[in-house]
């Protein structure tokens, strides 16, 4: 997902604003790729990442070296900052994997200062995330509990029209306003596009670890005609959606 999240930063950066000389902090920051963006589009901002994976903070930490960059492991029900700390708080691509998504806005909202804009982007995983779906799709077709897999993959909290914007206006935020971001998933084969599958981070790469290799291959087999789609291997772009929304902290 690190190399679609560096894609989807510059809309939501273009949404969400940046400032000079501010204190940000990154909500389920991941691999960093978020952080690392603001601490590019700022000479003087100091920005703190925090994410529940002792593994991606490690990464993080190693891939972006920077003396204002700041990652630590922390929970985003439970951040481990004092009240009105942050100028700018932010999540991309984490809120709708927190168990209880409710908490973690109220914490946003808690260590945010008077003023400050909270924002966060989710997948549109149902209506907007066609690599996605076509690989789901595919699964539910062969198998009952790759149907089970898909249904709660697409009803994650926050993911659906609305949910998001309405998680903000019953935080308390004002001036919400919620957006539509838009990229492009390009792969360059099939190949390409099934590799993230066989790893171990993921909804699609958790359902195939589970699969015999008789399973796995059927499915392998039958997501690469999905890809293929009538053409020989080779590029494909999909279209991916992401709902944004931002407001400010009274």
């Amino acid at each position: 997902m690190g190399r679609w999240s560096r894609k989807l930063v510059r809309p939501f950066l273009d949404f969400v604003g940046t400032s000079e000389s501010e204190r940000v902090l990154d909500v389920g920051c991941g691999t960093g790729h978020l952080a690392a963006a603001l601490a590019d589009a700022s000479a003087s901002s100091v920005i703190d990442g925090v994410d529940i994976s002792p593994i991606y903070v490690a990464y993080a930490q190693a891939k972006y070296p920077h003396p204002r960059l700041h990652f630590r492991v922390g929970d985003a029900c439970a951040l481990d900052y004092a009240d009105k700390t942050f100028d700018r708080v932010l999540s991309l691509l984490a809120l709708h994997f927190v168990p209880c998504a409710p908490d973690a806005i109220v914490e946003m909202r808690r260590v945010a200062k008077p003023g400050a804009v909270v924002g966060a982007a989710v997948w549109d995983a149902r209506g907007g995330f066609v690599a996605n779906r076509l690989f789901f799709d595919t699964a539910a077709a062969l198998d009952t509990k790759a149907n089970e897999r898909r249904a709660k993959n697409y009803t994650r909290p926050l993911t659906r029209p609305g949910e998001l914007v309405s998680a903000w206006q019953y935080a308390g935020f004002l001036d919400v306003t919620e957006s539509l971001l838009h990229i492009r998933m390009e792969y360059t084969s099939f190949a390409d596009y099934w590799a993230p599958f066989l790893g171990k981070d993921g909804p699609g790469a958790a359902y195939v670890s589970t699969l015999g290799k008789d399973d796995r291959a059927r499915l392998e087999q039958a997501v690469r005609a999905a890809y293929l789609d009538g053409e020989p291997d080779g590029p494909r772009s999909y279209a991916a959606l992401a709902w944004a929304v931002k407001g400010i902290v009274p």
